[in-house]
């Protein structure tokens, strides 16, 4: 009976060396190491690979900063001068034609008005007529003087004969050889005889200041009617459409049988003594653009000196206008409707951080840029600020520094990652 018992108290000995369940404990110690590593000191950037040869890269200079823009700019005669229709009319003829070099007063345009000549013969008819009135009067005035003239002189001759009759009388009456009657009666003949005298020449005074204010009201009439005339046959004078100054006769709208409207526009004549450059800016720089601003213009290898001489304030379409003159030599040769392209200096020179222009703008704003590490493996983000610009630099105010390359083509295939690793194509 006691065999079995020893049997099954007999010690089972302990396996050595790795077992399986330690190989758990292992991989669960790895996964906890890595999983800290990660957590803690890993770089968990976003990343992107790209092909390094596919970038525009460039090197942030330190150099002259030109504040300028490059604008198109078109040749304009410096003066036009528009020929509006100074009185209504059928075009009859065209004289000259357009692009015709004229001089001043040359006829261009022959107009007809039927409605116009007919005033002038109503104008001269009423002029004839009141010149005929006023010969009449004159005539009559003159009449009328006479007349007076003459009565004053039988006037005075009877005058005369009652002052004898009277002194006579008064001798004879202290005689008492004429009667008290006849006595008085001659004293009352020179009375009335003089009253009379003074009557009439009071009427003469009167009639003459009558007709003279009458005389002077004609005449101003008379003197009105012939300005209203001559200024008639001005307008008639003006169907001939003349050159008001030497050019070259440009845009002439009417056509032969048109009918033309008093003050419509008809065309223009360009003075070419000198020319104009315009340029359409864009409204960004509306606030920087003054007049005496300098600018030059590169022609043939031969660059020429202009000065803004006017900005117009009206922004259309995004852009406002400015004009430009030569401040001394032009080009030769120049032609209207050129175009030339034109630098538009906006400040003065001043040394600064320079990146090229390039398509990160678009995407960036100017606010951050991808820097190229040292080892120019990978490039990282970085933000940055963006001042003035020129059609060749962006000026860096922060966030660069001399040397460092930077990649400024555009950003539109990196997405949102800040971390660019640069592989070289196969």
């Amino acid at each position: 009976m006691d065999t079995p018992r020893e049997t099954m108290d007999k010690v089972i000995p302990k396996k050595k060396g790795l077992q399986k369940k330690h190989l758990g404990y292992i991989g669960i110690g790895i996964a906890i190491i890595v999983l800290l590593y990660m957590a803690f000191f890993a770089d968990r950037t976003s990343t992107y690979k790209v092909e390094k040869d596919k970038l525009i890269i460039e090197a942030v200079t330190e150099d002259q900063f030109n504040d300028y823009i490059t604008v198109p700019g078109t040749v304009e005669p410096i003066t036009t001068i528009f020929l509006d229709a100074q009185e209504g009319g059928r075009v009859e003829e065209k004289v000259i034609e357009e692009g015709t070099m004229v001089k001043k007063g040359d006829i261009i345009l022959k107009l007809s008005n039927p409605d116009l000549h007919l005033n002038i013969l109503d104008s001269e008819a009423q002029l004839a007529e009141k010149e005929n009135f006023l010969r009449n009067t004159l005539t009559n005035m003159e009449q009328q003087r006479l007349q007076i003239k003459r009565e004053l002189l039988n006037i005075k001759y009877e005058i005369e004969r009652k002052e004898r009759n009277y002194q006579q009388n008064v001798i004879l009456i202290k005689d008492n050889l004429i009667s008290r009657e006849e006595f008085i009666r001659s004293k009352e003949d020179l009375d009335m005889a003089i009253q009379s005298r003074d009557l009439f020449v009071e009427r003469q005074k009167q009639d003459s200041l009558f007709y003279s204010i009458n005389i002077n009201s004609m005449t101003k009439n008379l003197e009105n009617m012939r300005k209203n005339l001559n200024l008639v046959r001005e307008r008639a004078e003006n169907l001939n459409v003349k050159a008001p100054v030497d050019g070259q006769l440009g845009l002439l709208v009417p056509e032969i049988g048109q009918s033309i409207q008093r003050g419509a526009n008809m065309g223009q004549i360009n003075v070419l003594t000198a020319y104009k450059v315009t340029a359409q800016i864009d409204e960004h720089y509306i606030d920087r653009v003054r007049t005496q601003l300098t600018a030059t213009l590169d022609r043939q290898g031969s660059e020429f000196n202009l000065v803004v001489r006017r900005v117009y304030p009206e922004v259309r379409n995004g852009t406002f206008k400015i004009d430009m003159i030569f401040r001394d030599t032009m080009p030769d040769n120049i032609r209207t409707g050129q175009t030339y392209y034109t630098s538009l200096q906006l400040g003065q020179p001043k040394v600064s951080l320079l990146v090229p222009i390039g398509g990160f703008f678009q995407e960036t704003g100017g606010q951050w840029i991808f820097v190229l590490d040292p080892s120019e493996s990978f490039a990282t983000k970085r933000n940055i600020t963006i001042g003035r610009k020129n059609p060749r630099y962006y000026e860096v105010l922060e966030g660069l520094k001399p040397g460092e390359k930077v990649i400024v083509s555009g950003y539109e295939t990196f997405g949102k990652n800040e971390k660019l690793i640069l592989k070289k194509s196969k």
